[in-house]
């Protein structure tokens, strides 16, 4: 005490009265909680609710535990896991007996693991109301993208689990009228002159322009496409066609940098928006006081071109009126993205987070491993997955190249299938004509290559 006042003594200050239920800071050690007063005064609590936590639900898991039911095979399994024993194992048929280890229960919903270590997946009866809900998410929904039977397959087999699913992936699109109108046709290819592979993720990016699309609301008639060389993830951008060397940069920054930072190589075509003004663009906007040269090589950019045919293909199949394709480009993103790549094996997805998304089909499963597990497993498979990455994509070209000495065989149709009817027209004149008929806006970016189906009767 004599210490404060010797300290206060040095200046001249006036005293000024302040009550204690102010005073909160200075009087807290007076007010202890056992002296607060017995009978306190009359209010109403009001609970307000300042957060709130809305868990979203699909009637999809509930379909399946009623189609157990359903299903003889499978109730004499969920018995047998149930209550394992000798009897119930003799009941079950040989192909569920010879694997009746591979199979778990978890909230009345039944798993199949093929290997050790896998993830489980859902197993689905022989129900094919079920199976068709079923590959329209996972192929018609805008999440799916229409992709191909390999890509298709795989990414349902990553979730889900029956008996002969390939045959009726391959039964599906084959039968997809929208598939067969708008996909075009394999052609022979040029040879192959493969890029150095990077060593890890957006360390090397390729970038194009798609343009010629109608104008949409915001006036954008482009798109801005990005390809990590490594992960083969895609960024889209829509962008007008007046952009210039500044814009891309903004977009870039905002679209790679922002998520990914700055990579060491950028591959693309001689577009002026490309040359040295989009580096110098690049950092003046970070802000950066590093001076930077650029050093052209004249190589191909076959993967972003690539990129830019499942784009539109994807977006021929979801755009129904031609001012809104920039409102499908987030689903088309997330179908490539999720999509097995033939050069990894893997999603660019898993490639770039060791993890695959939640998609809707999937938000009452919880298979996956989680917490501390999920974090020592990608310690630990970090490295080798990416080795492994890199030795596929080094592998692919010698693939590829053999595969592409073979002629394609020329597909024949057997009669009463109902196949789509391609319609080449060689005067421009006739065929703006047709597709005035389509469509509204005479575009040939958006249009379908092929105009409708018919029964094949006689060949």
């Amino acid at each position: 005490m004599a210490l404060w006042l010797s300290f206060f003594a040095e200046y001249n200050f006036t005293v000024e009265y302040k009550p204690g239920r102010l005073n909160v800071v200075a009087d807290a050690r007076s007010r202890r909680p056992d002296f607060e007063p017995v009978v306190k005064p009359n209010s109403e609590a009001v609970t307000v609710a300042v957060m709130t936590s809305s868990v979203p639900s699909t009637t999809l898991y509930d379909d399946v535990r009623r189609a157990y039911a359903q299903d003889g095979e499978i109730v004499e399994l969920l018995t047998h896991l149930s209550q394992p024993s000798r009897e119930s194992l003799k009941r079950l048929s040989s192909a569920y007996r010879s694997a009746s280890d591979r199979y778990t229960t978890r909230n009345d919903l039944m798993y199949y693991t093929a290997v050790t270590g896998d993830t489980p997946r859902v197993v689905i009866p022989d129900d094919n109301d079920l199976l068709l809900r079923i590959m329209f998410e996972y192929h018609d929904a805008p999440t799916g993208g229409h992709r191909g039977r390999e890509k298709t397959y795989l990414t349902v087999s990553r979730d889900f689990y029956w008996s002969r699913r390939y045959q009726f992936v391959r039964k599906y699109i084959r039968a997809c009228e929208v598939c067969q109108r708008v996909k075009s046709s394999p052609s022979l290819r040029a040879p192959l002159q493969p890029l150095p592979v990077p060593a890890e993720c957006w360390e090397s990016i390729s970038m194009d322009f798609v343009f010629g699309l109608p104008k949409d609301a915001r006036g954008n008639t482009g798109i801005l496409v990005f390809v990590d060389r490594f992960s083969k993830m895609v960024h889209l951008v829509a962008v007008p066609e007046s952009i210039t060397a500044s814009g891309c940069a903004c977009v870039f920054i905002d679209t790679i940098f922002r998520l990914h930072g700055l990579p060491r190589e950028l591959v693309s075509d001689r577009d002026p928006r490309f040359t040295a003004d989009f580096w110098r663009s690049v950092f003046k906007s970070l802000g950066t006081r590093l001076k930077m040269s650029t050093s052209d090589h004249p190589e191909s950019d076959g993967q972003t071109e690539r990129a830019n045919r499942v784009l539109e293909e994807i977006l021929r199949g979801y755009v129904h009126s031609f001012k809104s394709w920039s409102e499908f480009l987030p689903m088309v993103e997330f179908a490539i993205n999720n999509s097995v790549h033939a050069s990894t094996t893997h999603t660019p997805f898993y490639v770039n987070g060791l993890r695959h998304p939640r998609v809707p089909t999937l938000l009452e499963c919880n298979s996956g491993l989680r917490g501390e597990g999920l974090a020592r497993a990608k310690t630990d498979l970090v490295h080798a997955h990416h080795a492994l990455t890199k030795k596929s994509l080094r592998l692919m070209p010698i693939s590829i190249t053999s595969i592409s000495k073979k002629m394609m065989p020329v597909r024949v149709r057997k009669p009463s299938l109902k196949t789509m009817i391609p319609v080449r027209v060689r005067k421009p004149s006739l065929k703006k004509r047709l597709l005035s008929l389509q469509c509204a806006h005479s575009t040939l970016k958006l249009t379908s290559h092929q105009m409708s189906s018919y029964w094949l009767v006689k060949r």
